[in-house]
């Protein structure tokens, strides 16, 4: 019935598709974050367990907002179907490699629906992603920090266990 009710969505098709591709993308990048997870913790690297556990339940976070957000603008949310996850790693660094290449991949993405929304002048839609894009400057941040602890602490000898104790302790702090 509220189908039926709805007279007119207030973004474009286009934007409501990329919209829906964040959606699936937000959910990959939460599951993916729960692998890293349980490899962590499978491997002994529990601090690193608990950040990408956070980390997971944050882009499911992110996932919900714009599932929420198409659906207040009167579009069609799509419950993406999430496949293909990574289970095994070769190593603890390779995680943390594979995670900023993950928050890159979700910023870059995010810059190109803002980019559409800027052709359509969609600037309702342009404000919802500031939150993302601020976000995301704070996702990659934590996540380059966490791969400079590998060059700055090493990891040979109890480096590893040095690096893992410090991983829960990245903060961003920046308000610009």
């Amino acid at each position: 019935m509220k189908d039926l009710l709805r007279i007119k969505s207030l973004i474009s098709t286009e934007i409501e598709v990329l919209l829906n591709q964040q959606v699936k993308k937000e959910a990959y990048s939460s599951s993916v974050y729960l692998s890293m997870a349980s490899w962590c913790n499978r491997n002994g690297y529990d601090f690193s367990a608990d950040y990408f556990f956070k980390q997971a339940e944050e882009e499911r976070m992110h996932q919900l907002k714009f599932f929420k957000y198409i659906l207040d603008m009167g579009g069609n949310s799509a419950s993406p179907e999430v496949t293909g996850i990574k289970q095994e790693y070769n190593s603890f660094r390779e995680v943390f490699e594979e995670a900023l290449d993950q928050e890159i991949s979700v910023t870059n993405s995010i810059k190109n629906i803002y980019a559409r929304c800027m052709k359509e002048q969609d600037f309702v839609t342009m404000e919802f992603l500031n939150w993302f894009l601020k976000e995301q400057r704070e996702e990659e941040y934590k996540a380059r920090r966490a791969l400079e602890l590998f060059e700055v602490i090493g990891e040979e000898g109890t480096g590893r266990w040095q690096i893992d104790k410090h991983v829960g302790e990245i903060k961003y702090n920046s308000e610009a």
